[in-house]
């Protein structure tokens, strides 16, 4: 036996554009069924897209926001638990960074020591045979919390000496280098003249911090006046 064929009813379309096109406005109440049913989904539709527009946009955003800062929170939250964790290892590794600064800051001496280190450097030289030409303290030059002293200096003496009196210079118990250093030969002799810079360093007293403070706040309140001209 053949298989029946399924056939769709057929809809007359110009049956249905005839019912919106007859329907009374006035009288919803006598419209066909189908006019109806599309006017009632129209006005679904419509109070979702108004609803969507006046309300949920609003909310969707808010709540999108709301996730951001959430997400936000998590990861400041994970940030100092582990701060947390590690509080103790932090406060380790400060005391030791305070220990070294401490240690460092022993090496600077005050400015009543400078002359006796000034001495200790001409010392070392001529404990190595050197002469000296020069020896010139120049400008101290005040930083942060320590003062910086260049010395200009000139020695004669053997390859063998100077590089002794550097090493000597070096080992000093107090912060001492040589900078722009220029080695040159002697005319009509087997030694050599050097050139150089010596800085050495100091920290500031407490008058000289004070005034450190003191210009700095004056070069603060300076730029803020000519901020607000």
């Amino acid at each position: 036996m053949a298989a029946s064929k399924l056939s769709l009813p057929k809809i007359d379309v110009q049956a249905l554009l005839d019912e919106f096109r007859y329907m009374n406005p006035n009288d919803p109440g006598s419209w066909p069924l189908f006019p109806r049913v599309a006017v009632l989904i129209g006005l679904f539709l419509g109070l979702v897209f108004l609803g969507w527009l006046l309300v949920w946009d609003d909310q969707l955003t808010t709540l999108e926001t709301r996730r951001n800062e959430e997400q936000s929170l998590k990861e400041q939250y994970l940030e100092k638990k582990r701060q947390a964790v590690n509080l103790g290892l932090y406060k380790q590794q400060l005391a030791e960074i305070d220990r070294s600064f401490g240690a460092l800051l022993k090496q600077l001496p005050g400015k009543a020591e400078i002359e006796a280190l000034l001495i200790e450097v001409n010392q070392a030289g001529l404990g190595r045979g050197l002469q000296f030409e020069l020896f010139k303290p120049g400008q101290v030059q005040v930083k942060e919390f320590y003062a910086e002293m260049p010395i200009a200096v000139r020695v004669n003496g053997s390859y063998h000496d100077l590089g002794a009196f550097a090493a000597d210079v070096a080992r000093l118990p107090r912060i001492v280098t040589l900078n722009n250093l220029v080695l040159a030969p002697q005319k009509d002799s087997p030694a050599l003249t050097l050139d150089a810079q010596i800085k050495t360093f100091r920290y500031l007293d407490e008058d000289e911090l004070a005034e450190q403070r003191k210009a700095e706040a004056a070069r603060k309140k300076e730029k803020a006046a000519g901020g607000k001209k």
